[in-house]
């Protein structure tokens, strides 16, 4: 095996800390088998084991709720709690194995797919092949998929509002997972075939995930009111954890998967502009106090000439990226240029979310007109978006890739919205979903990111995915068929391991565990 790097202190970092997780794993899963085994045998061990947690837990609720107990006491007190964990793990306690197992699975599992992906994409043991564009073919596969979809998992919903408790189902949930669903499959395949000449809609597609952030995060802050330290956490860990993992075992800069930081950096604006005064947040006059300093703050870094350099530099070791193929570029020209395209796009989905409340009240009261009036507004609503929608194909869609990128931040709004009412104008049509692409809509961050490495390959560090895995040399379609299910497959799991252990390692309601937690994992990383 010859590998296309050397080894980097990151990578000799994650080997010593994933093989004792995995002896670890291991050894628990001979206890667990010991224990199954032999049950009369062990029934005594197992009882004092679950004595022992009792009285632990007895004497933490008593630690806790001493009313003598300070900050700094119950600080420690966490502090003390996560080196005794650590000391228990060191030593291979059995009952501490045997309390973890799940976690340590996970871990282990996770660990090994890192594996699987070093060894696909910075290794001689697999081959790789080169991409080929047939727009037949293309476009036959994205059909089928489409057809497979509507045919075996098309669904009706009977979801109610959160406003009005009516079936009205605008922009509900599985619809916007669908929506994330298909124009990922797109995004993939254009990355596999290298179709560029669908670069236009791939922007727009890209807009509209950055569309979605603004409107679903608004949504959940503003209705929830929900902006604990533990929400906020959640969302960071979702959008980072796997990346994070990514950056250290491949040696890749965080930009190279350009998508998690910008999401990132949208999903802390929205946080921001609505967790600043929060309390005021039902005022029409503060929101729009609110949205407006958005514009004028992305007006200000974005616009003004020389800002956004400045205002980034200091996390150029962060947001910074060099390609190998264009190492002449500036540090910062990848964030400059993906975080520019979408600069705008993200308010806009805010202020829709805002809105949302009285468009779901309008639409109520068009459900309950008579008919003639009901579907002449209806056909109007129809006629004039595909109106808007061609004017916006021949003018802007039809660009050339550089002249297009100019206007794209001023005009991605248009086809978004066509979408939208085009998607939304009948109840009927509005509660049907397809729940295939809804599934695959829910796993777009852990495809995107290992797509680069299990479905394609760079072979060197921060390089982009020029190459497609190949399993089966020699039999294009037999080879994409199988690396699919592979890559499906471990994206899937990606996305489990992602949530299984943000709910071990992320309490929901106690900030200073979660603290002692972070400190805990700077400390050992």
């Amino acid at each position: 095996m010859v590998v296309s790097a050397p080894i980097t202190p990151g990578q000799v970092s994650f080997l010593l800390g994933i093989i004792p997780i995995f002896i670890a794993w291991i050894y628990a899963e001979f206890l667990e088998y010991k224990k199954s085994s032999h049950p009369s045998k062990v029934h005594s061990d197992i009882n004092l084991v679950e004595l022992g947690k009792e009285t632990i837990k007895e004497d933490d609720r008593a630690v806790l709720l001493d009313g003598s107990l300070t900050r700094s006491a119950s600080a420690k007190f966490h502090s003390s709690t996560i080196k005794l964990n650590l000391i228990r793990f060191l030593t291979m306690e059995d009952s501490f194995l045997l309390e973890n197992r799940a976690t340590l699975r996970a871990m282990s599992e996770l660990g090994a797919i890192l594996v699987y992906i070093y060894i696909c994409d910075r290794t001689n043991l697999l081959g790789e092949s080169r991409k080929n564009y047939n727009r037949d073919l293309f476009i036959f596969l994205y059909v089928l998929l489409i057809i497979v979809s509507a045919t075996t998992s098309l669904k009706k919903h009977g979801d109610v509002s959160a406003f009005s408790g009516k079936s009205v189902l605008y922009l509900n949930r599985h619809q916007t997972e669908e929506w994330k669903g298909w124009m990922q499959v797109l995004f993939l395949i254009y990355h596999y075939f290298a179709a560029t000449e669908i670069y236009n809609a791939i922007r727009i597609f890209i807009a509209a995930y950055v569309w979605l952030t603004g409107f679903g995060n608004f949504s959940y802050y503003y209705i929830r009111k929900d902006f604990s330290v533990a929400r906020f956490t959640q969302m960071m860990w979702r959008l980072n954890f796997f990346v994070a993992f990514c950056c250290i075992v491949l040696n890749n800069d965080y930009m190279l998967y350009y998508i998690c930081p910008m999401h990132t950096l949208f999903t802390l604006m929205v946080y921001g502009a609505l967790g600043i005064f929060n309390k005021y947040n039902e005022r029409s006059s503060v929101m729009a106090v609110k949205i407006l300093a958005c514009f004028l703050v992305v007006i200000l870094i974005w616009e003004i000439p020389g800002v956004f350099n400045i205002f980034w530099r200091p996390l150029a070791f962060l947001l910074g990226y060099t390609d190998p193929a264009k190492p002449d570029l500036p540090r910062l020209h990848e964030w400059h240029f993906r975080s520019g395209l979408d600069r705008y796009i993200w308010i806009i989905g805010m202020i829709y979310a805002y809105y949302h409340p009285n468009v779901e009240k309008w639409m109520e009261r068009l459900e309950e007109c008579e008919t003639k009036k009901r579907v002449s507004i209806k056909a109007s609503i129809v006629a004039v978006s595909l109106f808007v929608g061609y004017l916006w194909y021949e003018c802007i869609y039809k660009l050339d890739k550089v002249t297009y990128n100019k206007y794209h931040p001023y005009t991605s709004w248009i086809p978004i919205t066509v979408y939208i009412c085009l998607r939304n104008f009948t109840q009927q049509f509005r509660s049907f979903s397809m729940s295939l692409f809804a599934w695959l809509g829910k796993i777009t961050l852990e495809t995107y990111i290992s797509q680069f490495h299990i479905w394609l390959r760079s072979s060197v560090p921060n390089g982009q995915p020029k190459w497609l895995l190949s399993f089966i040399p020699e039999y294009p379609l037999l080879n994409f068929m199988l690396t699919t299910a592979i890559y499906v497959l471990v994206s899937h799991r990606l996305f489990e391991l992602t949530n299984t252990l943000k709910t071990v390692f992320i309490p929901t309601k106690d900030n200073r565990r979660l603290f002692c937690n972070f400190v805990a994992g700077a400390a050992i990383s």
